[in-house]
């Protein structure tokens, strides 16, 4: 299963907690058939039915069916920069 380092589970904290109506929001991330493909990243309410769920330390990730077979072993990771702008990369877990 996909995992978070802490400045990725302090990204999704920071970009959720900008929607504090939805209770239950995270990061949903739709696969692209390939670790080496984009990815595509969303803001929502809640998981779809079928997506994996990754929670750590109050960030939760939501994963479609092919996002969650790609990124089996993968680390989550992110860096914000001074601005707040967020990166997001997946690299292989050690």
């Amino acid at each position: 299963m996909l995992t978070l380092t802490e400045e990725a589970t302090t990204a999704v904290k920071t970009i959720t907690a900008q929607f504090p109506d939805t209770a239950h929001s995270g990061i949903r991330i739709q696969g692209a058939g390939s670790p080496e493909s984009q990815f595509a990243l969303s803001v929502v309410d809640a998981p779809e039915p079928e997506d994996a769920v990754v929670e750590n330390a109050g960030a939760r990730v939501f994963l479609d069916a092919d996002a969650a077979a790609v990124l089996d072993d993968r680390v989550l990771d992110a860096q914000i920069d001074p601005a707040g702008s967020v990166q997001f990369a997946v690299t292989s877990a050690v």
